[in-house]
């Protein structure tokens, strides 16, 4: 229950800080909720299982409030960092659970 709390609650931040327009925030808002309505439980049970995937998520979460706090102070940091790191963390986390269930079935 807090994950999911924590996780919409970090959706609504996010999309007020990375987006301009209304409609996107809006509609992150509502994909954010209803994703968490239908699959908090199989998300949730999955990042537990999965520690290096909440260690992925909670910096994902220290990375987008630094760089709000710095847009904040007139700081740019260009977006697209933070795009890059979440596609390639989450690039080499996905081959390293491939790799680990691969390895527990031989």
């Amino acid at each position: 229950m807090l994950l999911d709390i924590v996780f919409s609650l970090d959706s609504v931040i996010t999309a007020v800080g990375l987006s301009q327009h209304i409609f996107i925030m809006i509609a992150a808002v509502m994909i954010a909720v209803g994703v968490m309505m239908f699959a908090a439980k199989t998300i949730g049970d999955f990042v537990n299982a999965t520690p290096s995937i909440k260690i992925l998520a909670l910096t994902f979460l220290l990375f987008v409030g630094v760089l709000l706090v710095a847009d904040s102070l007139n700081i740019h940091i260009a977006k697209e960092y933070l795009y890059f790191a979440i596609f390639f963390s989450l690039s080499v986390e996905t081959l390293n659970i491939i790799r680990e269930r691969r390895k527990f079935r031989h």
